[in-house]
């Protein structure tokens, strides 16, 4: 087993972001208000825990694009409500023509290759992830594989970590404990794709309480 101790000599790099882009906890603390919700009814709903949440609304944790996907359905959304929803016209995307989603303060980006259609399962992201991001350990329905493109990560999986580098890649199923981090000193660029869906319509309402 390897473990998740490789670095590179570059040093550390900063990934471009839009500085328009609004707080992530700012609009997901919003929503929770406006539906009268607690932070327990949302984290029983979305399978995180109260402290995660409470970090991710006053900006000190940035949420996977599918821990995020979660957070919209547990608040009777859809992913759109926090970032800008694209509207792939066919199923070609071009690299300058691709939407990029930012994620928070940490730079997290997300870069989009899928599209939308009738039955489709796959969601599919080049990933630039920052040096020390690290994600939330959380497993669901479906499964994700993950190939390292540039810079190393260090994928967590059932309590063990596993260092990857360029050339590397996992597949495993969802449901098993996972996460991952960013422990190099230089950006990460990771091609991941799942089977959740991300961009689903909002599930049934939620459960109202106080706050």
């Amino acid at each position: 087993m390897l473990f998740c101790d490789l670095q590179t000599g570059l040093g550390s790099q900063a990934i471009p972001r839009d500085a328009d882009t609004p707080p992530l906890g700012d609009l997901i603390r919003r929503r929770r208000r406006q539906l009268n919700l607690t932070l327990e009814t949302v984290c029983r709903a979305a399978d995180i825990s109260k402290g995660y949440l409470s970090q991710v609304e006053r900006g000190f944790a940035v949420p996977t694009i599918t821990t995020l996907s979660r957070i919209a359905a547990a608040l009777d959304t859809s992913l759109d409500a926090f970032i800008a929803r694209p509207d792939p016209t066919d199923c070609i995307t071009r690299a300058d023509q691709r939407q990029r989603l930012a994620l928070g303060p940490s730079e997290l980006l997300y870069e989009r290759l899928g599209a939308e259609f009738a039955g489709h399962a796959l969601s599919t992201f080049i990933m630039t992830v920052p040096p020390g991001y690290r994600s939330e350990d959380v497993n669901h329905e479906g499964e994700e594989t993950f190939y390292v493109l540039s810079g190393t990560l260090c994928l967590m999986l059932d309590g063990d970590d596993i260092a990857l580098g360029p050339g590397d890649s996992a597949h495993y199923s969802a449901r098993r404990l996972h996460g991952w981090a960013n422990t190099g000193q230089d950006i990460a660029k990771v091609l991941w794709t799942g089977t959740m869906d991300l961009f689903r319509e909002p599930s049934a309402s939620s459960e109202s309480a106080d706050d």
